[in-house]
């Protein structure tokens, strides 16, 4: 099969594509024909180290000091059960599916193998497999800070950075249980932020948030730009404070920041739960949630994916698509 590796970090000329042994399922693993997949910050970060401050050596020792321990990137796809484990009854040879890998990564490629009581269900039948693919990033991300957040039906949320992969999943997610949403996003995004459901979006170019007049139950910063510092004048009492991106330095002040102001501080990572897609496979199939995509690449353009990444304006997800015959 092919894949795409990097063998050190560094720029989006770092990626390779590379022949290896197409994997064969375990007894309880499903072999998966990758359709499509994303470029995600994630992945960004983890080819670049372009990291948060702090987190430049903690990156590599979890990652490789000095090259990549896992040299295929892509945490999220879609795509069709090719061969599936002799212990396997929950799904069959054909499905299509959804999958999440997170920090085990290895997406970026033709097979996957992925246990079947994993992180993995059947695709919404509505969605393309692009659109499928750009599921579980963002979603998975902010269902896990909302669970953590104790979001609620009525609580007045703020997200920042509401056109991004995580952002426009905190929109919905929100809208969802019930919260009224107001959201930042630049001015040329106004518009799509809307139509996600946001209930006010302000232009962060013209308006702070911090000058609105208005309090909020829960701030979701998507970019790390609302730290407690600066959030702190507009989050209620009891509010909490979703550091979606956050400094090594940030991270350990908050614990002692939510003990004295009253304010719940929520910095750590997500945790990366199978349940999360089964979840989000729903509420598509309920158009309740449907990943919002910035544009597609094809397999062997994945360099010129990362790089429109890297420059930090995309609105939603980047696609990878895996055509048949471009790779037999």
């Amino acid at each position: 099969m092919k894949a795409i590796t990097y063998r050190r970090y560094g720029p989006p000329e770092v990626l390779e594509v590379v022949h290896l042994p197409k994997p064969a399922p375990g007894n309880n693993e499903l072999l998966i024909r990758v359709r499509a997949t994303t470029v995600s910050t994630a992945d960004w970060r983890m080819r670049s180290l372009e990291v948060p401050r702090g987190f430049g050596v903690l990156t590599r020792l979890a990652f490789g000091m000095f090259s990549p321990r896992k040299p295929i990137l892509g945490c999220e796809l879609s795509g069709e059960i090719e061969a599936i484990g002799s212990s396997v009854t929950s799904f069959k040879m054909g499905d299509h599916v959804v999958a999440y890998r997170g920090f085990d990564l290895g997406c970026h490629a033709q097979y996957v193998c992925i246990k079947a009581n994993g992180a993995v269900s059947i695709k919404p039948s509505h969605l393309s497999f692009e659109q499928a693919s750009a599921l579980c990033f963002g979603g998975a991300t902010m269902l896990d800070f909302y669970r953590r957040a104790a979001l609620k039906a009525g609580d007045r949320v703020l997200v920042i950075g509401a056109s991004g992969t995580v952002g426009s999943a905190a929109v919905q997610l929100a809208k969802h249980t019930g919260a009224y949403v107001t959201a930042t996003c630049s001015g040329e995004n106004v518009a799509l932020v809307k139509s996600l459901g946001a209930d006010q979006v302000i232009d962060y170019t013209k308006t702070d948030f911090t000058k609105l007049g208005q309090l909020f139950d829960i701030i979701v910063d998507t970019v790390g730009i609302a730290p407690f510092e600066r959030s702190k004048a507009v989050l209620m009492k009891g509010g909490r404070l979703l550091m979606i991106v956050a400094s090594l330095p940030a991270m350990l002040k908050a614990p002692w920041q939510s003990f004295f102001s009253g304010v719940k501080i929520i910095a750590a990572p997500a945790a990366e739960r199978p349940e999360y897609v089964k979840q989000l496979c729903d509420l598509a199939s309920a158009e309740k949630f449907i990943p919002l995509i910035d544009r597609c690449y094809p397999f062997e353009r994945i360099v010129d994916a990362h790089r429109h990444v890297d420059q930090g304006h995309k609105k939603g997800s980047v696609v990878i698509v895996i055509e048949d015959l471009a790779l037999v």
